[in-house]
């Protein structure tokens, strides 16, 4: 029955209580069926919003973990949360980085004291860490692991950004994704914003650049300069790459402090072959020194994967050999054919060569 439909007696009367607590419920199913039908639209156009359920969720877990506790974050910065490395869970030490003493002894000094030692010059504006610190050099030879230990050894929380994080489909999330970071950063300082191949997502801007790209760029750029204008902001961004001519100049200049990690010479390779090999079951045959002065121009990462292939080695021979015995046992309970011939035959071939 529609409104004008009912008598006017009946439109003017005053409702009764029953009338009005069913207005009510009705209004109520209504709303939240709206909303619900919106947020399903909503979820079936994005998607990416289950991922980002979960990284909430992960994000939660991780700052309580890490003892982050009382800090409101916003949407945005909960899901950079989510990339947030507890620096109890990293492993690495400077004893696990061999070979690189000098620039373990540098970082020690313009990077790290700033951190530990804050307390001693409190009112200082200059007693900070560097705002950025790249690390260059050949892949393999350690930058990331040194990451790693900068993070341990300063207690810092360590905020391991991945470019596609701060990518969005929707107009101008990315920038508020990038504004996240610093915001995030600034929170639950001291922090360390670590960024690797930082070359493959803050490249030399051009003309060709995505208006979105170039304004995710702008943006983080900016941010990372208003970081100074808090002199007792302790948030630092660490950069590795192997190409740094491609790195854009004005990332280059935010990043004073900067070191390179070349390939190891010979006594530097051979102090990593005793770190790889500490444990190993050696025979006392092996030199390491003269291993180290014929694998010129081997990276760590070459090295250790020399090892590891030198360590299958012992089990390949032992397979083999176990194939072989096999083989001449099995022969032994049978009368020979000229087809048992040939197979023999091609089983040493096989294992000569294969």
């Amino acid at each position: 029955m529609l409104l004008k439909d009912l008598p006017r007696e009946a439109l003017l009367r005053p409702l009764t209580r029953n009338e009005v607590f069913g207005m009510l419920l009705r209004l109520t199913i209504f709303g939240a069926a709206t909303y619900y039908s919106i947020k399903w639209v909503m979820e079936a156009m994005d998607p990416t919003q289950k991922q980002k359920n979960l990284a909430k969720k992960k994000a939660e877990l991780l700052m309580k973990r890490i003892g982050v506790e009382g800090v409101k974050l916003t949407e945005y910065e909960m899901n950079i949360a989510s990339l947030l490395v507890d620096p109890r869970s990293i492993k690495v030490t400077w004893r696990d980085v061999a070979g690189l003493d000098e620039v373990i002894y540098e970082l020690q000094d313009t990077v790290i004291l700033p951190f530990q030692k804050r307390h001693l010059l409190a009112g200082s504006k200059l007693f900070q860490p560097p705002k950025g610190v790249l690390l260059f050099g050949p892949p393999g030879c350690g930058k990331t692991l040194i990451a790693k230990a900068t993070a341990k050894a300063s207690g810092c929380q360590f905020i391991n950004l991945q470019p596609s994080t701060l990518t969005d489909k929707w107009y101008g999330e990315s920038q508020k994704l990038t504004a996240a970071v610093f915001s995030l950063a600034v929170k639950i300082q001291p922090c360390i914003i670590f960024i690797d191949e930082i070359d493959s997502f803050l490249r030399n801007r051009s003309s060709l650049d995505h208006e979105a790209t170039a304004m995710m760029k702008a943006q983080f750029m900016s941010l990372w300069d208003g970081l100074d204008t808090a002199a007792t902001s302790q948030v630092m961004v660490m950069g590795a790459t192997n190409r740094p001519q491609d790195v854009d100049p004005a990332i280059l200049r935010r990043m004073p402090t900067t070191f390179h990690v070349g390939l190891p010479k010979t006594r530097e390779r051979q102090e990593i072959l005793k770190l790889i090999l500490a444990g190993e079951n050696l025979s006392n045959a092996i030199n390491l020194k003269e291993v180290a002065e014929k694998t010129d121009g081997f990276s760590g990462s070459d090295l250790r994967e020399l090892c590891r292939d030198a360590a299958m080695y012992r089990v390949r021979d032992y397979v083999r050999k176990e194939q072989m015995r096999q083989i001449e046992k099995s022969m032994k309970s049978r009368s020979l054919t000229r087809t048992d011939d040939l197979q023999s035959i091609l089983t040493v071939l096989v294992g000569a060569y294969g």
